[in-house]
């Protein structure tokens, strides 16, 4: 059984570069298939599954490692009562919705 890593996203991906580098380094963990690489966006950063996600601090990082994210076999997860997930519209890539876990921030 491989080792598994859970990658939480929480700023908004309008306004902070850390979304996208989350996403970049998912990606280039999961490459390696050595871990199950799992991610929970959480709050604002549930904004990264609509289509487009325009408007993204680091857009070029965004657009180039979300599909390879996209490819592994494990969902990415979604705060299912993220304010923004209502306003998502139509998602970019399938995900599941989770519940909100009590993670200070």
């Amino acid at each position: 059984m491989k080792p598994r890593v859970l990658i939480i996203v929480t700023g908004d991906p309008r306004t902070s570069p850390r979304p996208s580098e989350a996403v970049r380094i998912a990606a280039g963990v999961g490459a390696w298939q050595k871990v199950e690489i799992a991610v929970y966006l959480r709050g604002e950063a549930v904004r990264m599954l609509g289509e487009p996600p325009a408007g993204l601090v680091d857009e070029e990082d965004f657009f180039q490692y979300w599909p390879i994210l996209a490819e592994f076999s494990q969902p990415v997860y979604a705060q299912k009562n993220a304010a923004a997930l209502r306003e998502l519209g139509r998602p970019a890539m399938a995900f599941k919705k989770f519940p909100t876990a009590n993670w200070q921030n």
